[in-house]
């Protein structure tokens, strides 16, 4: 009923920069939540920026002031810019939503990408 389909990762030299989109689509009434996720190899999944519906967004300690989360609601896409990349942000990244779909208007339902590579080399 719904997908998100990430773009955009890539290798890239440290202090480089990427550009990742997330595309939602399908059966979607109305997206609570966008954010991105990443994870190392050997490592768990951890928040990178998350963006809410009415306008607040959220990064971890170690991407404040590298990357920024926009998000076009018009087209149900989010996006998240990396700039200054350093080799610890190696990983795969994942678009994560929270949406309320056409069938199922009272219940949020949870919803990942397959993820996209972004390899940083030093």
């Amino acid at each position: 009923q719904v997908q998100l389909v990430e773009s955009g990762g890539g290798l890239v030299q440290a202090g480089g920069s990427l550009r990742l989109s997330c595309a939602a689509s399908g059966s979607i009434f109305r997206i609570n939540y966008m954010g991105w996720h990443r994870q190392a190899p050997g490592k768990q999944r951890e928040l990178v920026a998350g963006f809410t519906s009415r306008g607040t967004s959220n990064y971890a300690d170690s991407v404040k002031g590298r990357f920024t989360i926009s998000r076009d609601n018009a087209k149900n896409t989010l996006y998240l810019q990396m700039n200054s990349l350093k080799p610890e942000d190696t990983g795969v990244y994942y678009c994560n939503a929270i949406i309320q779909t056409t069938t199922k208007r009272n219940v949020a339902e949870n919803y990942w990408g397959q993820g996209t590579q972004v390899t940083v080399s030093s």
